[in-house]
């Protein structure tokens, strides 16, 4: 009999100089710094966003403090309206040791909360130059898309929803188009709201899910995240192990339904 390795065990993925085996990247934004650690073990992510606010060497406390030194650190721009105000944020993190790898994330408008792509796009090329690991988060288009990797970003990061929101795969349509339009890793960002979402995506071939409210709100904080893990690795060995056969219009039976009375 034939069996299959867990998917972390014989998958990965590159982004920038590093290679991943998990396919879980764990937003901090929403938990106390004391669950992070614990959070961290339970689902097993190798990569955490961080905010800059939250790195703070002068402060009681430093998230630095609670993240272990295997796990890639991936801070945010989050507080950013212009281009120039997310490659001053990136800069500072670089300083105080956060490494290279930055998700730009660039928000004008306060009310919805949405990306700004041509701001973002921007802050891309700026930052790619100066040597980062650029990841945008974006609101799923193609002409941004191409922007973004003519940009010289490292991975594309769709909105499924809202930020902060867990209204799921409201935008799964468009986040089709970009799978299809780029050969970057595309990592589905904000809004999944519960791991049967995370699981959806990975099926569809994203090449990692990033989650933090959906974990941050739930009963069992350690839990949940377990669930999330699982989810993400039954959706990209789902996805691994698609035939391309995709019924639409009419049923196909399981078993003969003609032949069996002949002779």
């Amino acid at each position: 009999m034939t069996t299959t390795a867990p998917a972390n065990q014989t998958d990965s993925f590159t982004l920038g100089p590093k290679t991943f085996h998990s396919r879980f990247i764990l937003g901090s934004g929403k938990f106390s710094l004391p669950l992070i650690k614990a959070v961290v073990a339970s689902g097993k992510a190798e990569i955490i966003t961080l905010a800059l606010r939250r790195a703070n060497p002068e402060g009681t406390e430093n998230i630095l403090d609670f993240i272990p030194p295997n796990v890639t650190l991936l801070p945010n721009t989050s507080g950013a309206r212009t281009a120039e105000e997310a490659v001053r944020i990136a800069e500072l993190a670089r300083a105080m040791g956060c490494g290279d790898f930055i998700k730009v994330e660039i928000i004008r408008d306060a009310r919805w909360l949405l990306p700004d792509n041509e701001e973002t796009i921007r802050a891309t090329k700026l930052l790619a130059a100066k040597g980062f690991v650029v990841l945008p988060y974006m609101y799923p288009d193609y002409y941004a898309t191409k922007a973004l990797e003519e940009a010289g970003a490292a991975a594309i990061m769709p909105l499924a929803a809202p930020i902060g929101s867990n209204r799921g795969l409201c935008t799964k349509p468009f986040i089709n188009i970009v799978l299809q339009s780029t050969n970057l890793p595309v990592i589905v960002d904000a809004g999944i709201g519960k791991p049967s979402e995370a699981c959806e995506a990975m099926e569809m071939g994203v090449s990692a899910i990033m989650c933090n409210t959906a974990i941050a709100t739930a009963g069992d904080v350690a839990q949940m995240c377990a669930a999330f893990k699982l989810a993400i690795q039954a959706g990209r060995l789902g996805y691994l192990a698609k035939t391309g056969r995709v019924l639409t219009q009419q049923g196909d039976a399981s078993s003969p339904l003609t032949g069996f009375l002949d002779n």
